[in-house]
């Protein structure tokens, strides 16, 4: 091959499929900014009564994910995320019959309003490996919720603060925020990266922290490291009040709640 020949191949760009894999999310663009207000936090000397909600403001991907981060903007909204009512459930027991249609005819009245974070929780603490934020409460729980349908930008968890949501359907409403130090290998190829926290990074390392339901007879953490099992919000049984000790497996002994959202 002549110089020229060489020269030209030597410069040659790396192919898309190459250059996604290779990318950071340190390098990823950020088109919005939103924040999330967690009320339960204390900082150092602050009184925990008249503790203040702390605030986490989050960049969003929205050129490597535009349709999660699309979803993840309405969610933060004041109008919120359009879902429809899941159809009504069929129970054995008469009580249980009742509750679920009590669920439903409450969904179908308030229908109109779209789901947003509004009193949901951080509900799950898997220290060093994730944060699971966003999870519905009340009149939310019987809509059906998003299907997350992108493959994978190519962004990894590759720090501390990554933000992203479970592909599918079955995540729930809500969203991980990976605290670094653990093995994210599930994460990259469960989740689409949709983000960073760009502030309040402290509070992600305070919520790492936090003391969690933990029994040594469930096995639940083993599971979430296989795969399969580690969704991004309760299951419908737990959300039902199951007596299923899983349900509240590495819940915060602190109750977190998601205060105040906003796009600035």
């Amino acid at each position: 091959a002549t110089l020229a020949t060489i020269s030209s191949q030597a410069v040659t760009p790396a192919s898309p499929a190459i250059a996604a894999t290779s990318a950071s999310t340190a390098d990823a663009k950020v088109t919005d900014r939103v924040y999330i207000e967690v009320k339960g936090l204390v900082d150092p000397g602050e009184d925990p009564v008249y503790a203040t909600p702390k605030r986490l403001v989050i960049g969003l991907f929205g050129e490597d994910a535009p349709q999660a981060v699309g979803i993840l903007k309405q969610l933060v909204s004041k109008q919120g995320l359009p879902a429809d009512c899941k159809p009504k459930e069929t129970r054995t027991l008469q009580r249980e019959q009742l509750e679920a249609n009590k669920v439903y005819n409450s969904c179908v009245e308030s229908v109109e309003k779209g789901v947003n974070y509004d009193l949901s929780t951080v509900w799950r603490i898997d220290k060093d490996n994730r944060i699971d934020v966003g999870s519905i409460q009340g009149k939310y729980i019987a809509r059906i919720p998003p299907t997350f349908a992108e493959s994978n930008s190519g962004l990894k968890h590759d720090a501390p603060g990554v933000v992203s949501v479970r592909r599918g359907n079955d995540g729930g409403f809500g969203f991980t925020i990976y605290p670094g130090g653990g093995d994210p290998s599930l994460l990259n190829e469960e989740h689409v990266v949709v983000g960073r926290v760009l502030e309040g990074m402290e509070y992600v390392k305070a919520m790492n922290q936090l003391p969690v339901v933990q029994s040594s007879s469930v096995g639940y953490s083993k599971a979430l490291a296989g795969g399969g099992k580690a969704k991004t919000a309760p299951s419908r049984a737990c959300r039902y009040g199951s007596s299923e000790l899983y349900c509240n497996e590495l819940k915060p002994l602190k109750k977190l709640q998601i205060s105040a959202t906003g796009s600035l």
